[in-house]
């Protein structure tokens, strides 16, 4: 379990640079966002599924889409954000029993 959680959190972290990288590149960057935005909105949603996944993709795409915001580690941020409630459910599961 704690190995798939690793490499899931690493997968984020590279889809996050790949945005990233799109960033660094001034001219170049915003055109190669065209192309990435709904490739990263695609993968975000298989990744994550459901509303979570829905909801995220489209975030994504926005936020690859407008200038400035490739900063933003959305797939890490969505990755935290998604072990911190299972975890949270965890300890309560466990509270009640």
């Amino acid at each position: 379990m704690n190995s798939q959680k690793n490499a899931s959190l690493f997968i984020c972290i590279v889809m996050d640079l790949i945005g990233y990288a799109t960033y660094a590149v001034p001219v170049l960057g915003e055109l190669g966002d065209i192309f990435w935005a709904p490739v990263s909105a695609i993968i975000f949603f298989k990744l994550f599924g459901g509303w979570r996944g829905a909801m995220g993709g489209a975030f994504n795409f926005i936020e690859e889409l407008m200038p400035g915001l490739d900063f933003i580690p959305s797939f890490t941020l969505m990755w935290l954000w998604r072990n911190f409630q299972s975890n949270k459910t965890t300890e309560l599961t466990k509270l009640r029993n």
